[in-house]
C-alpha cells in the first residue's frame, strides 16, 4: 500500500492495525493535508456485521463537530475495500498514558472535563458511543483528548434524537436500533473482534452486561471507571476472566480512589463515586452535570478552596500588664514610684520577650508541621544525541563527553551535545572490554577486562581516557565499580560483598556483607555509585525472584537498607545515580525514567515517593544526570524485530514470515509448521510455513521462551520467564488449549526443554549440587528426574537427531561442550564465546552464534570437526530477550530477529525545585 495512489490519498506509511481496521498516514493531494485512512484489516473478507460496524463509526463520527471527537473527512472505497479519511492525530492513547500510574490531578481533571463535553454533544444528538474505555481516547501531544471508534455507537429512537437527527447522521430508521435491543450479545460476538472483548467488558455499566436497553447513562458509568483510572493508575473493574470482571460490575465497588492515592481531593471521589453508581437512576444523568462538577473542582482547586481546613489560628499572646489597682503595696524601704515604674517596665520587657519567643516557636513550629510539599521534578525539549540505532549502555559523563559501552560491549564516548559515537582505544587483552565508571576529573575509566558474560570477578584497570597504556588497580577483581567523588577511594563488587580499597587499588578490604546477591555491572550496567558528598553508596542486588532492587549504605558499610521498600516489588528497578546537587536520585523502572527526593529544605515536605519523568511507548534506560545540573541523558529504546533468514543465493538476509516482530522460532519435524514466539508480547504461536492457520498457545502472563516440537508434532515445550517467578516448563498442544506446567516448582529454574528424538524424554537446564546450573533429563512418563554426569556449570542443552548426543554451554557461555550418551563422558567441541545452539536436520553439524568483535553463525562438524564460518553478522542490528537470537529455517538456512527498532542517546531538560 506504501507509496499507492487510494482516490485522492497518496499513502505515506502504515500507522498501525488491529482486529477491526488497518490505518495509514496519508496525503491529501487535493488540499495538501496528512490525513489517517482507516480500512478493514488487510486480507479479511468482511462479514456483514463488521460492514455495519465500519460504517456506523463513519456516519456517527461525521455527524459530529466538536474539538473533542476525532474529525470524520471522508468515506470511499478502493479496490473492494471501505475506508474511512480521518483527522491525523499525533500523541498516544489514553490506555498508554496511564500505564499503570496515576496522572496528576491538573491533568486528570483537565482531560476528564474534555471528554464529559464530548460526550455531551454526542448524547445532545442522540449517539451513544457505548464503548468508553482508555484505548478509544486519544491525546495529542497538546494534551488535547479525542474520543475514538463510534464504531458500537447507536441512536436513541426517543428524547432529544428524532428522525431529524438519523437522517443528518446518514443513518436510515430502519438501521437505527430500537430502545429496547440488547447490546451484550451484538457487543462481544459481532460488533466487536475477539481481541478486544476483555477490554470493553472491564468499562461495561451494570446494564450493558445484564443486555438490558441502553441509554445515554451507560456511556456516564464506563466515564466513571475511565476516570477512576485516570486517578489511580488500577483498572475499576478488573479479573482474569469475562465472569469475573463481570461479577465485578454487577456486586462489588471498587478500593476507594483515595486509598489508591491520598492526594487526590474527596470531591473528585465523590464525582467518581456517583458516576459508577450501578443503579442509572441513581448515577449522574447527564454528562453536562458531570462537567460542571469537574470545572468546579477544577476552580476550587486552583484557588485552594477545596484544600483540607488548616488549623485553627493561634490564640493573640497574652502580655499580662499590672494596672494601679492590682500593683503590690510599698513596702518601706525608701523605694520610690519611679523606681517601682522602672521595675515594671524591666518584667514587663521580660515577659514580652519571653511571649515574642514563644510565638517565634510555635509560628516555626506550624510552618514546619504546615510546610508546603516540594513540587515533583520534570523533564522536557528532548534531542536526540546519536543516530547509529545500536543497543547501548549508558556508564556515565565528565561533563563534556559521555561514556558508554556499544551493542559488542565495547568502550566507546562521545559529546554532551551529540555526533558520533567513537571508540575509547585500549590495549586490554581480553575478551571483551567493560567500562564502569568514569573517574571524578575525567581522566579515567574504570574497566573490567572480562573472558565472558558470567559475571565473575575479573582484574579491574583504570583506562586513560586520552590516550595510554591501561594501569592495573592493584591485584583487585571484581564487577562493577566507582571512585569516590574525592577521587580518593575506590568500591567495588564481588560475590555478595562489597570492597572498598585506594584509588589505585591498594589496601583493599570487605566494606560490607550484602542480603542479597549483586546485580552484574558488567552485563547489566548497575556498577554502585557514590552520593555527591561522599557519604552513601547506592548499588543493585537480586531479591529471591531475581528481580533487581536499590539498596544503600552509608559510605562506612553500616546501615544497609533498600532504598525504596514495597515499591513495585513485582517490577523492581535499577541503574540509578544522584544528582549533581545530592537532592534527588534517578533510576530506571517499567522501562521508564524515575526520581526520588533523598534531601529537603526544613521548611519545605519532602515526598520521597518516586516519581515517574518519561511516559508513552518509547522506553528509556540508564539514566544519567548533567554535571552542569540542567539535564538528564538517558538511553530511548523503540523495541521491535522482524525475522529474517539467510538467502545464500542473494548474499543477504531477507523477510521470513513476512518480516514478522518474533523470535525462538521452531519448526515440526516435517518442516510443515512453525511456532515462535511474538516480540517483545513473549506470546506462543503455531501456524504453517506460508503464515496461515494461525493459532495462539499462550497468554499472558506467560512469557514464552524456546519453543521445541515434539517429534511427531503433537505437542510443543517451552519455557515460562514470567517475572517474579523462577522459570518453568511448560507442554502445550499445537491443536491448542491450555499451557501445562510439567514439573512443580522448584528453588531455582527449569529452562531450555529439548526433546529426544523417541519424544520419551526432555533435556533441561536447571540447578544442580552447591546451587550451579546442570543439565537434568525428564522422563515423560514417570516424570522423573535425573542430572547428567560432570553437567555442573553448564546449561542450555540440545539433543542430536540421532539421540546420541548431547550439546550444551558453560554457564558463562566460553564455549561448546559435547556428551557423549554412550560413553557418558563430555568433551571440549568449541572455544570462545558462543550462544544459540541449532543443529542442523542431519545431525552433522552444530550451528552456534560467534560473539566477539567479528560476530558471525558458525558451525563446527560432529563429534569433534572443524569450525567454519556460515555467514558475517558484522554490522547486522539483532535483537531478542536473551541478546541477540539466533536459529535455523528447514534447509539449515541461518534465522535471525533483526532489530527494526532503535536505541538512541537522549538529552533532556532537567527542572526540579
Amino acid at each position: 500500500m506504501i507509496g499507492k495512489p487510494v482516490s485522492h490519498y497518496r499513502i505515506v506509511e502504515k500507522l498501525g492495525g488491529g482486529g477491526m481496521g488497518v490505518v495509514y498516514k496519508a496525503e491529501d493531494t487535493k488540499l495538501s493535508r496528512l490525513v489517517a485512512l482507516k480500512f478493514l484489516p488487510e486480507g479479511a473478507t468482511p462479514d456483514a456485521q463488521a460492514l455495519e460496524r465500519f460504517q456506523r463509526e463513519a456516519r456517527a463520527s461525521s455527524s459530529l463537530n466538536h474539538p473533542n471527537i476525532c474529525t470524520i473527512y471522508d468515506v470511499d472505497e478502493f479496490e473492494g475495500r471501505p475506508f474511512i479519511a480521518m483527522e491525523l492525530l499525533e500523541g498516544q492513547t489514553l490506555k498508554h498514558r496511564i500505564s499503570t500510574k496515576p496522572l496528576r490531578l491538573d491533568e486528570v481533571l483537565d482531560l476528564a472535563i474534555q471528554m464529559s463535553d464530548a460526550l455531551d454533544a454526542a448524547h445532545t444528538r442522540g449517539i451513544i458511543h457505548r464503548d468508553i474505555k482508555p484505548a478509544n481516547i486519544f491525546v495529542t501531544n497538546r494534551n488535547q483528548a479525542k474520543i475514538l471508534d463510534f464504531g458500537l455507537a447507536k441512536l436513541q429512537a426517543s428524547g432529544i434524537s428524532g428522525q431529524g437527527v438519523r437522517q443528518e447522521a446518514g443513518i436510515p430508521d430502519s438501521q437505527s436500533p430500537a430502545p429496547d435491543t440488547p447490546t451484550v450479545s451484538i457487543d462481544s460476538s459481532q460488533l466487536t473482534s475477539p481481541g478486544t472483548v476483555m477490554g470493553t467488558v472491564a468499562y461495561m455499566s451494570p446494564e450493558q452486561a445484564r443486555g438490558e436497553p441502553l441509554d445515554a447513562r451507560t456511556d456516564l458509568f464506563s466515564f466513571g471507571a475511565v476516570l477512576y483510572e485516570l486517578a489511580t493508575g488500577r483498572m475499576a473493574f478488573s479479573g482474569n476472566t469475562s465472569a469475573v470482571v463481570f461479577h465485578a460490575i454487577l456486586s462489588q465497588s471498587p478500593d476507594p480512589a483515595v486509598s489508591l492515592n491520598p492526594e487526590l481531593p474527596p470531591k473528585l471521589e465523590e464525582i467518581i463515586g456517583k458516576a459508577l453508581e450501578k443503579d442509572r437512576d441513581l448515577r449522574y444523568q447527564h454528562a453536562s452535570d458531570i462537567r460542571t462538577d469537574l470545572k468546579r473542582l477544577r476552580r476550587d482547586t486552583a484557588s485552594g478552596h477545596s484544600a483540607a481546613v488548616g488549623p485553627a489560628p493561634a490564640p493573640p499572646l497574652e502580655i499580662q500588664t499590672v494596672g494601679a489597682q492590682g500593683r503590690a503595696p510599698l513596702q518601706d524601704s525608701g523605694s520610690t514610684d519611679r523606681d517601682l515604674a522602672a521595675t515594671l517596665v524591666k518584667r514587663h520587657k521580660k515577659g514580652l520577650f519571653a511571649g515574642v519567643g514563644a510565638a517565634v516557636i510555635a509560628i516555626a513550629a506550624l510552618a514546619y508541621v504546615f510546610r508546603p510539599t516540594l513540587p515533583p521534578p520534570t523533564v522536557s525539549s528532548y534531542t536526540q544525541l546519536t543516530n547509529d540505532a545500536l543497543p547501548k549502555v549508558l556508564i556515565g559523563t565528565d561533563g563534556s563527553r559521555l561514556y558508554l559501552s556499544d551493542g559488542n560491549a565495547l568502550a566507546a564516548q562521545m559529546s554532551v551535545n551529540g555526533g558520533s559515537v567513537a571508540p575509547v582505544e585500549t590495549t586490554l587483552q581480553s575478551t571483551v572490554t567493560f567500562i564502569e565508571g568514569v573517574s571524578p576529573d575525567g581522566s579515567k575509566l574504570l574497566a573490567e577486562a572480562a573472558k565472558g558474560l558470567s559475571g565473575d570477578s575479573e582484574p579491574l584497570w583504570a583506562v586513560p581516557t586520552l590516550g595510554g597504556s591501561p594501569v592495573r588497580l592493584g591485584d583487585i577483581e571484581g564487577n562493577g565499580g566507582a571512585w569516590s567523588p574525592d577521587g580518593q577511594k575506590l568500591i567495588y563488587s564481588s560475590g555478595n560483598a562489597l570492597y572498598i580499597s585506594n584509588a589505585d587499588g591498594a589496601a583493599s578490604r570487605k566494606l560490607a556483607d550484602l542480603p542479597g546477591s549483586l546485580a552484574v555491572g558488567a552485563v547489566d550496567g548497575t556498577s554502585p555509585v557514590w552520593s555527591p558528598d561522599g557519604q552513601q553508596i547506592a548499588l543493585n542486588l537480586f531479591d529471591s525472584k531475581t528481580i533487581s532492587h536499590l539498596w544503600e549504605l552509608s559510605s562506612n558499610g553500616e546501615d544497609v537498607h533498600e532504598m525504596f521498600p514495597g515499591w513495585h516489588q513485582q517490577v523492581g528497578e535499577c541503574c540509578g545515580s544522584w544528582t549533581p546537587d545530592g537532592k534527588y536520585f534517578v533510576f530506571e523502572s517499567e522501562g521508564q525514567i524515575w526520581a526520588a527526593r533523598m534531601a529537603g529544605s526544613i521548611f519545605q515536605k519532602v515526598n520521597r515517593e518516586p516519581v515517574q519523568l518519561t511516559a508513552g511507548t518509547v522506553s528509556y534506560s540508564y539514566p544519567v544526570p548533567a554535571k552542569n545540573g540542567k539535564a538528564l541523558f538517558a538511553v530511548a529504546g523503540f523495541v521491535r524485530g522482524e525475522l529474517e533468514r539467510y538467502d545464500d543465493k542473494a548474499g543477504a538476509f531477507v523477510p521470513f514470515l513476512g518480516g514478522l516482530s518474533a523470535q525462538d522460532v521452531s519448526f515440526s519435524k516435517d518442516g510443515q509448521w512453525v511456532a515462535y514466539v511474538t516480540y517483545p508480547d513473549g506470546i506462543l504461536w503455531r501456524s504453517t510455513l506460508d503464515g496461515s492457520d494461525k493459532l495462539q498457545l499462550s497468554s499472558p502472563p506467560i512469557y514464552a521462551m524456546l519453543p521445541r516440537w515434539s517429534p511427531d508434532g503433537s505437542e510443543i515445550v517451552f519455557y515460562d520467564v514470567e517475572k517474579g517467578k523462577p522459570s518453568r516448563i511448560y507442554v502445550v498442544s499445537a491443536a491448542g488449549g491450555a499451557p501445562q506446567q510439567l514439573m512443580p516448582d522448584q528453588s531455582g529454574n527449569q529452562a531450555d526443554p529439548s526433546w529426544s528424538p523417541d519424544g520419551g524424554r526432555l533435556a533441561f537446564g536447571g540447578l544442580g549440587s552447591g546451587g550451579a546450573t546442570a543439565i537434568h533429563i525428564l522422563d515423560m512418563k514417570t516424570h522423573q528426574v535425573t542430572t547428567l554426569p560432570d553437567s555442573d556449570g553448564l546449561f542450555s542443552p540440545r539433543w542430536s537427531p540421532d539421540g546420541r548426543f548431547i550439546v550444551a554451554l558453560p554457564s558463562d557461555s566460553s564455549g561448546l561442550m559435547l556428551f557423549d550418551l554412550k560413553t557418558q563422558k563430555w568433551s571440549v567441541l568449541v572455544k570462545g564465546l558462543v550462544g544459540y545452539i541449532s543443529w542442523s536436520r542431519d545431525g552433522r553439524f552444530v550451528y552456534f552464534d560467534r560473539f566477539g568483535g567479528n560476530r558471525s553463525v558458525e558451525r563446527v562438524g560432529i563429534p569433534g570437526g572443524k569450525v567454519e564460518q556460515v555467514v558475517s553478522l558484522k554490522g547486522l542490528q539483532m535483537t531478542g530477550v536473551y541478546g541477540d537470537w539466533f536459529g535455523l529455517t528447514p534447509d539449515d538456512s541461518p534465522l535471525v530477529t533483526k532489530d527494526a527498532g532503535t536505541e538512541e542517546i537522549v538529552s533532556m531538560n532537567w527542572t526540579a525545585p
